[in-house]
């Protein structure tokens, strides 16, 4: 089973290379009901990850108070598709957990994440880089980018905390990111042209891919 699994996740990477196929699957798997991403067993778990390998590691899935895949997101998710492998990879991975509800310190999607935690969750997914784990020491790695030139993939760091980069979130394009919020909150979707967090944002890191970093020293 173990060989057949690694087969299909070959083929599979192959396939999220493309992006005529990204264009063609991010729109469906968009359409999955939100609970197929929670399979109940390590064999479930296994294919599913195979499965979703095929729309760039995650599948999307921007969802409604009823469940349904959020209208507004259709925009952001058809562009995901003329993104780098990379920026695709990051993007799609963090969509995935759209919904998923906040906790403080969490760093699964299976007990809650809080917006360090999402980071890390979605960088180690993606492509195997392992960050710190605070937003604090995030924000003291990689390479400092000015507003101007965000591209899908960097982070985006804000004061909400009344403390310099106490929040953390990954961009998406268009002046959107995704982040994991606050308590009673979920991971979702925002602006960066909203007012609240136009007056809160601290600046951006581009992460430099496949790098290890270690816990900044103080």
């Amino acid at each position: 089973m173990a060989n057949c699994l690694f087969f299909v996740q070959g083929i599979l990477t192959s396939l999220q290379r493309s992006r005529k196929f990204r264009a063609l699957v991010i729109p469906q798997v968009t359409r999955l009901p939100f609970r197929a991403r929670r399979p109940l067993s390590f064999l479930q778990q296994s294919l599913m990850a195979a499965l979703l390998a095929a729309a760039m590691s995650g599948a999307p899935r921007a969802h409604a108070a009823d469940g349904e895949p959020a209208p507004e997101h259709a925009p952001l998710l058809s562009r995901i598709s003329s993104f780098t492998d990379r920026a695709a990879s990051l993007a799609i991975e963090a969509m995935s957990l759209v919904g998923i509800h906040y906790r403080l310190g969490g760093t699964s999607p299976e007990h809650g994440l809080d917006c360090s935690g999402l980071v890390r969750y979605v960088f180690r997914q993606a492509n195997g880089t392992e960050l710190p784990r605070t937003s604090s020491e995030i924000s003291q790695i990689g390479e400092k980018i000015e507003k101007k030139d965000l591209q899908p993939g960097d982070l985006v760091f804000f004061n909400t905390l009344k403390r310099t980069f106490s929040h953390v979130g990954i961009y998406l394009g268009d002046n959107k990111f995704i982040h994991a919020p606050s308590s009673g909150g979920a991971v979702r979707v925002e602006s960066m042209d909203l007012a609240y967090w136009k007056a809160r944002f601290d600046g951006a890191r581009r992460i430099v891919e496949d790098q290890i970093y270690e816990k900044p020293k103080r």
